[in-house]
């Protein structure tokens, strides 16, 4: 059985989304593009949105890595545009976006009346309450290695619908299929059972 990584930077990774370098060229296999708020050089936006949108192919997925990052020294107003820019372009392609997101959950909701195609929250790793405001507001989450040990965290993939779950490796050295085992023992169902329901929400988010 093959087990599908939503997110993941291994160009030998061909079963998954691989997360496409600002400036790289695109791989044979599924792919996402965008301008990660630490990549956001704000002497060349537009250039960098030039390369966004000559890159976008049929193998591309989804729009992102995008969103909000606390962290970066890109001022908050400039994170704000260009994320709002991404989740139009999204639109217009009509692809899903994968979002970053660094202690600005709240602002990335207000975002969400913004787009008319689905949105995920990539190596969701925050307490519950936030899970469940994203829930409410229709995100979906993917969870990645932290779930392995992270107690906590198993407790918020509990309350999460099947249905709104992807798993991810990221740029964690790992074997997918450990997560796939540890969520399918988490929601007590089948291995297959949730590699199904996997599939599944691809299908859902691909479609819009």
């Amino acid at each position: 059985m093959e087990f599908f990584d939503f997110h993941h930077h291994k160009k030998n990774v061909t079963y998954g989304i691989y997360n496409l370098d600002l400036k790289s060229k695109p791989i044979g296999s599924p792919f996402s593009i965008g301008i990660h708020p630490k990549d956001i050089d704000i002497n060349n936006l537009e250039n960098q949105f030039d390369w966004l949108r000559a890159t976008i192919s049929e193998n591309c997925f989804a729009i992102g890595e995008c969103g909000l990052d606390s962290f970066v020294e890109i001022d908050q107003k400039i994170q704000e545009e260009v994320f709002l820019k991404q989740i139009k372009i999204a639109n217009e392609v009509k692809k899903p976006i994968i979002i970053h997101c660094v202690r600005k959950f709240y602002e990335v909701i207000s975002f969400k009346k913004q787009a008319k195609q689905p949105m995920i929250i990539h190596g969701f790793n925050k307490k519950e309450s936030i899970a469940r405001d994203l829930l409410k507001n229709n995100f979906y989450l993917s969870f990645g290695n932290a779930v392995l040990y992270n107690l906590s965290l198993q407790n918020t993939l509990k309350i999460t619908p099947l249905d709104k779950i992807f798993l991810e490796t990221d740029n964690e050295d790992f074997n997918i299929k450990e997560l796939y085992q540890k969520v399918s023992e988490i929601k007590e169902i089948s291995l297959e059972k949730l590699n199904k329901q996997i599939l599944e929400n691809l299908e859902t988010i691909k479609n819009g």
